[in-house]
Parts: C-alpha cells; structure tokens; sequence
C-alpha cells in the first residue's frame, strides 16, 4: 500500500463514459466511494479502477 493517484470511472456498454467518480491523489488505506445511480437507466456498466500499478474493470448491473 502506497498514496498513488486513482482514477475510478463508468462507463455502459457501449464504451461511452457515464461518469468519473474519482480523479485523485489518495493515501494508501481502505476508502469508500459511493455512486448516486438516479439518473442513469437499468442495465450493464462497466467499473475501471486505475492507479499508478494497477488495473482493474469489473461489470456491473444495474437494476432499479
């Protein structure tokens, strides 16, 4: 664990950025961030986790 600039972001299905949640500098540690949905349709979104070493997209559906 170390502070590293992380950027969280979602996109649908099509590859069209919904919306970045988080572009930032964060200390190393355990962090919560919460996405408010209202606005946007059921369905699949695509979650990407960046940092300095490190990838990670995970699928995610919606459903209101």
């Amino acid at each position: 664990p170390e502070d590293s600039n992380v950027s969280i972001e979602i996109f649908d299905v099509n590859g069209r950025l919904v919306e970045t949640l988080i572009n930032d500098n964060l200390d190393a540690g355990y962090h919560e961030i919460q996405w408010d949905a209202t606005l946007q349709s059921s369905g699949l979104y695509i979650i990407k986790m960046q940092s300095d070493r490190f990838i990670d997209t995970q699928k995610l559906m919606l459903i209101k």
